[in-house]
């Protein structure tokens, strides 16, 4: 048996009937090929070889690569032993995965961040994450929520809750709530209509100081602001993500 390392944010699922509620929720078929981070011991693994076309797996923990090698049901399957941050998706030459991952919840960010960068190499993407952060992926304008990462996330996906998760479906268990989401690319996102650097840079500048009006908080930047349509009077969880682009579209 192999312990859960806490260097490595690990949290095994054990509830048999969560599992299954997985399996019925990121809904693969047989013409799907999926790219699991963080198999654990391969609970959910197993479920998934049932019903995917084929499966790769990126596992940071040598000891728990040692544990599927040899799981009856993984034998002769792709596993990397590697930290799926450092992995180049396109280069596994996976067509078109399904990703999904029990991720470590301290690297939940820069996970999806991972997924903006490959952005053309997967089909749709389900993760488990701490449920306070699944509240601010999906937060609504206006709210608390309702922060740099919604709205940078929000510029390339639709991000939805599928539900959540007790502590208690995992060992050993975490000290939070957790949600299992879904992310869908937004089939509307195109480079040629933003500048992703400089619609970083204003998200970040206002989401710094939220509760500045926008007109102090980006006033090193110079915007043009008689073809640039916003009320500078305004907060940032105020504007929506088109508005966002508006002003980064019209940096001079």
């Amino acid at each position: 048996m192999v312990f859960a390392k806490k260097k490595w944010g690990q949290n095994f699922l054990v509830d048999n009937n969560l599992l299954e509620k997985i399996i019925k929720t990121i809904n693969v078929n047989s013409q799907e090929n999926v790219l699991e981070i963080g198999p654990g011991q391969g609970a959910l693994s197993e479920k998934i070889v049932d019903v995917a076309k084929s499966l790769s797996m990126v596992e940071i923990d040598p000891d728990l690569i040692k544990v599927l090698q040899v799981h009856e049901k993984l034998l002769n399957l792709d596993i990397i032993n590697e930290d799926i941050l450092k992995v180049d998706l396109k280069s596994l030459k996976i067509n078109s995965p399904v990703v999904v991952g029990n991720i470590p919840y301290n690297i939940t960010s820069p996970i999806i961040f991972w997924l903006i960068d490959h952005f053309d190499h997967w089909d749709r993407a389900y993760l488990m994450v701490q449920k306070e952060v699944a509240h601010r992926l999906t937060a609504k304008i206006g709210t608390k929520d309702y922060s740099r990462v919604t709205v940078m996330t929000g510029l390339f996906f639709n991000i939805k809750i599928c539900f959540t998760i007790s502590p208690n479906v995992f060992l050993p268990r975490p000290k939070v709530q957790s949600a299992f989401i879904s992310i869908e690319k937004r089939q509307d996102f195109s480079n040629q209509n933003v500048n992703i650097k400089k619609f970083s840079q204003v998200v970040r500048m206002a989401f710094n100081q939220r509760r500045k009006m926008l007109r102090n908080s980006l006033s090193t930047l110079n915007i043009n602001l008689d073809s640039c349509k916003i009320d500078f009077t305004r907060r940032p969880e105020q504007l929506t993500i088109d508005e966002f682009i508006d002003i980064s579209n019209n940096i001079i």
